[in-house]
């Protein structure tokens, strides 16, 4: 997987959550750090010698560096007491050319290795493990391997797979072809058909440049850095991928992939020895030291700005089609090297565009000269040397030279006036708060964290250590109040290596593309003798039979369904009712100090015609100001008081029955406990008094959602697809469509085109009227059981400071079920107190559909999806497809839609909701896809599975069932979907129940032709076929 670094400049803190401490009640269980303190430095263990050991408090960790004596290896262990474990095996990589070897490579080495010489052993250990997580990732500089587990002996397993696949790949010229590109005829059985390009890299990253925010990020970082690797496409330019060799591929691997060029990570409270003696013992014992070269050197600083232009294709859902240029200004800074001056940079860039008080966001976004900032806005640390950029996108070209004087006279002002404290007090809050807040992939997040600085030589563990870094910076602000002021003046107005991008759409770009293509392939064939084409054609006939052979995978390790928990852990949480009737679930949970409060609040009264309006309405509702505060003061007590607060629409599904469902909103929020009261009294403010007069705000605000939705489309078109197939499925279906789907995406570029607004804006204050009240609200809370009293308080006088409505308001549909959530039996253990009533809609005259739709975009890829009714999530059938899905994907979709069509992407999944999903994504084919998707209902009715495949897909669907849950999420599918453990409990073992006979039962009764309604959608470009047939619709 291709990673270019990240599309919006986050603070590094933000991409740091602590991770989900398993822990007793009183005290920590700290054992795996009190075991990692008694390493003394010089030890040697199995190989290696320890260098440093280092406590790290404020992350609840002890880091442990050592070195590989015979390779030089690098390795930082993380002792933490976490039981999802992770590890990584990172290498440098600096390609010189845009071939994209790195990537092609990361791809290839999966294909096979010599002790697991089965193909792909890397999608079978997918099926054959209990894995948290799995993937692999190529960045500018680096490529890394990172897994995570809960299981002992599947964390084993794993670290062989992965051992044998980086250092011992078969690498072979098949799989090259396969994952690379190759030159195969359209047909590969007939030799008549046109030869064209194929590859699952080569289609994925002509997919990645359909994304103009990409095209811009690629370019800002390979102009901005024109001397060593950044100046090339790591991923692979699409033009350039096929002048790649098998030959180059294995050399780059042979001068990379080696124990002196790699960096080991391990995480977690799995013993570090047991670790370090099977990566000894498997991988580097068999090799010796060498000195790689790829170390990146520092790039030359100009002596003077520079200024680029490029282009781009336009962009059909842009809100206007004049104003669709980007523009941005860049610079360099120092070497990411420098901990703390990095730290600092990275705070200042936060300080300078984050949310409505910082200064460029009141220079550049409120101007009303773009849409929104320009991509990748920020600072910069993935590169040796970081970089800052700041700009606007949706511009007219003739603003582009006025965008750049206001980038200029903000630095002069801000240089002069400072920023407040409070602002840098909210900031600082924000790393507290990132700190504590625990997330259960915090493995991942520290791998990722400290990658690109570890991967030039820098210091992991300095990096890790916050605490310092936060003292060193307060001391420096005590010392030097203008110390931001001046780093502004020393990095931006008196740096030389400053750098203009802009970028407008050309409306002839992808016509363009594919004429370049069409040369180069024409190139390539001209090139061919006679008995080049026999061996091509030879060569995609033996490709496709090594696809369609049945796969031995018997060499690969694997975990048995025996080994997974046959009994879930249950959830203690208590349902009292507060201010008179409305139902708060507490549930007490090792939260760190942290409070989390969420509302649900559903829209049962609501006016049909205020629907399409209520994403808007909850994506400005905490933005626009509240009581006394304006929307400037709302967000910097937003920031001070608390972690986030956010609203988001729903629409939750019944467990018994499709054409029923929940719709309403959830208001979430978390704050440090000393904040809560301060907390809640905002969200009172929310609810009582919310400020509806902003105009010119809200234009903004309208126009940074209308652009983000535009935008995210490239990304997740494949989910747009299945989201309008299942619209005329199921009563919900149409809801979710309308809330989140291509009509929402239309809906607010309609809304961002409006010269006046203001009609919009009335009808907020009329959706507040039927939502912001507590007739029909519950709440939840999920806080440490010290402080449930204080929270049950503070939630007590929220409740009383929220009002009723003055009258008694019907529901606007007729039919409305009320639906006790399942508490499990009476007096069950683990829940007491009273019960929370949903208030269901049902549709008794609901008739589905089938519908068959085609968005043209202006994309060289497809993005398919086909949905089938089904069942929902209590019918015992419900467990047979989920099951059926990963069977599917595994055992044929995989092999017919990524290996042999090209697509990066394509599989079967079923909703919680009863919905069947088939999907492809970055697809080269559409209507073939399709078939495709018959083919595997055919496959599946006819039982062609055997019990070792049903076992790998139980395996898959219980690592995602039983993936870690977080303190703050523990009892949500309770308070949400009314879903009690039992019912999980009883839904696990309908999953370990399903047998071949039910799985090929589900598929004659669900997926076959007439059995139930099918919807089909692609988004993607114009095609003829679908042109001319009467049942399709084209949007």
């Amino acid at each position: 997987m291709w990673r270019f670094s990240g599309r919006r400049g986050l603070c590094a803190v933000q991409r740091l959550s602590c991770g989900a401490h398993h822990k007793v009640w009183r005290g920590r269980s700290d054992q795996a750090c009190e075991r990692a303190l008694q390493y003394k430095v010089g030890e040697k263990i199995h190989g290696f010698t320890v260098k440093q050991v280092t406590p790290v408090p404020e992350l609840f960790l002890t880091a442990v560096k050592l070195s590989h004596d015979c390779t030089g290896a690098r390795y930082l262990h993380l002792a933490r007491e976490d039981k999802n474990n992770l590890f990584s095996v990172q290498f440098r990589t600096t390609p010189m050319d845009s071939t994209g070897v790195p990537h092609v490579l990361e791809h290839t080495v999966l294909c096979g290795s010599q002790k697991y010489p089965c193909r792909d052993p890397f999608f079978k250990m997918l099926n054959r493990s209990l894995s948290t997580f799995m993937n692999a990732f190529t960045a500018s500089d680096y490529t890394m391997y990172p897994f995570s587990t809960q299981n002992p002996k599947d964390f084993q397993n794993l670290l062989s797979v992965y051992l044998d696949a980086t250092f011992f790949p078969c690498l072979r010229e098949l799989d090259f072809w396969q994952e690379g590109w190759r030159l195969e005829h359209e047909n590969p059985s007939d030799p008549q058909s046109p030869l064209i390009f194929k590859g699952v890299v080569f289609n994925e990253m002509k997919g990645a440049f359909t994304d103009n925010e990409r095209i811009f990020s690629q370019h800002l970082q390979n102009k901005l850095l024109p001397d060593h690797t950044y100046s090339v496409v790591s991923g692979g330019d699409p033009l350039c991928i096929p002048e790649l060799t098998w030959e180059q591929l294995k050399e780059f691997h042979a001068t990379h992939y080696h124990p002196s060029n790699a960096r080991f990570f391990t995480y977690g409270n799995f013993p570090l020895e047991q670790h370090l003696k099977q990566i000894h013992e498997e991988a580097l014992s068999k090799f010796q030291k060498m000195e790689p070269s790829t170390a990146v050197p520092a790039q030359q600083h100009w002596d003077k700005p520079r200024e680029f232009h490029i282009t781009c294709g336009p962009d059909s859902l842009a809100t206007d089609a004049s104003k669709q240029t980007t523009v941005s200004v860049s610079f360099l800074l120092p070497d990411i090297t420098d901990t703390f001056e990095a730290f600092t940079l990275n705070l200042l860039s936060s300080l300078l565009i984050s949310g409505p008080n910082s200064p460029f966001y009141k220079a550049l976004i409120e101007s009303g000269l773009g849409t929104d900032f320009s991509p990748d806005v920020g600072y910069n640390g993935y590169t040796r040397e970081a970089y800052f950029n700041v700009g606007l996108q949706g511009i007219a070209e003739k603003d582009v030279r006025t965008v750049r004087e206001i980038i200029d006279r903000t630095i002069e002002e801000v240089i002069e006036q400072g920023f407040e404290d409070d602002r840098i007090e909210a900031l600082l809050h924000k790393i507290e708060i990132q700190m504590k807040h625990q997330s259960t992939s915090f493995g991942l997040s520290l791998t990722s964290y400290i990658a690109s600085c570890w991967n030039h030589d820098g210091d992991p563990v300095e990096l890790l250590q916050m605490g310092n870094q936060l003292t060193k910076f307060r001391q420096c602000l005590k010392e030097n109040p203008k110390f931001l002021q001046e780093k502004v003046e020393q990095y931006f107005k008196n740096n030389q290596h400053k750098m203009t991008l802009s970028m407008k759409p050309d409306d002839k770009y992808y016509e363009k593309q594919t004429q370049m293509e069409t040369e180069k392939l024409a190139q390539k064939v001209n090139s061919l003798s006679q008995a080049d084409k026999q061996q091509i054609y030879q060569k995609g006939l033996e490709l496709r039979t090594q696809q369609s052979k049945p796969q031995d995978a018997s060499c690969l390790p694997a975990l048995k369904v025996s080994d997974i928990e046959p009994i879930m852990p249950f959830t203690k949480f208590d349902i009292a009712l507060a201010a008179g009737d409305v139902p708060v679930q507490y549930c007490p949970q090792p939260t760190n100090g942290m409070v989390y409060f969420r509302a649900f609040s559903n829209l049962n009264t609501l006016p049909e015609e205020l629907r399409p309006y209520v994403p808007l309405f909850c994506s400005v509702l905490t933005k626009l100001g509240c009581g006394i505060l304006d929307y400037r003061e709302q967000a910097q007590q937003i920031e001070l008081k608390t972690g986030g607060m956010t609203v988001s629409p729903h629409v939750l599904p019944d467990d018994s029955q499709l054409d029923t469902y929940e719709q309403g909103v959830l208001f979430s929020s978390l704050c440090l406990e000393r904040n809560l009261p301060d907390m809640m009294h905002l969200w009172s403010e929310i609810f009582n008094n919310p400020c509806f007069e902003e105009e010119e705000h809200f234009k903004v605000l309208v126009k940074m959602t209308a652009q983000e939705l535009s935008n995210g489309i490239p990304d997740s078109g494949h989910l747009y697809a299945s989201l309008r197939a299942s619209k005329t499925l199921t009563p919900s279906g149409d809801l979710k469509e309308t809330f989140g789907g291509m009509d929402q995406v239309r809906l607010m570029k309609r809304i961002a085109e409006m010269t006046d607004i203001k009609p919009i804006l009335r009808k907020l204050p009329r959706i507040k009227k039927y939502l912001l009240n507590c007739d029909n609200m519950r709440c939840s809370v999920n806080a440490t059981p010290q402080q449930m009293p204080q929270a049950e308080k503070e939630v007590e006088n929220f409740l009383r400071n929220v009002g009723r409505s003055k009258k008694e308001r019907k529901p606007v549909r007729p039919h409305i079920v009320e639906k006790p959530t399942h508490s499990g039996s009476r007096g069950s253990a683990h829940v007491s107190g009273s019960q929370i009533i949903r208030k269901l809609i049902t549709d008794p005259t609901f008739k589905p559909c089938q519908m068959k739709t085609h968005f043209v975009l202006p994309f060289p890829v497809n993005y398919v999806g086909e949905c089938v009714r089904t069942v929902p999530y209590a019918d015992p059938d419900h467990a047979s497809l989920k099951i059926l899905a990963r069977l599917m994907t595994a055992k044929f979709l995989h092999t017919e839609i990524r290996e042999k069509g090209g697509a990066y992407g394509g599989g079967a999944k079923l909703s919680h909701s009863g919905i069947f999903t088939l999907y492809s994504y970055r697809d080269p084919n559409s209507i073939e896809t399709l078939q495709s998707f018959g083919k595997a209902v055919d496959w599946a009715k006819s039982g062609k599975f055997t019990q070792q495949d049903i076992d790998e897909a139980k395996l898959s669907v219980f690592s995602a069932v039983d993936s870690p849950v977080a303190p703050s999420a523990k009892g949500m599918d309770h308070f949400l979907y009314g879903l009690s453990d039992e019912m999980k409990q009883a839904y696990r073992e309908q999953l370990f129940a399903v047998s071949h006979d039910k799985l090929t039962s589900v598929s004659h009764k669900y997926l076959g032709i007439g059995k139930s309604t099918h919807s089909l959608a692609i988004l993607g470009p114009e095609n003829p076929k679908i042109a001319k047939d009467p049942s399709w619709i084209v949007r």
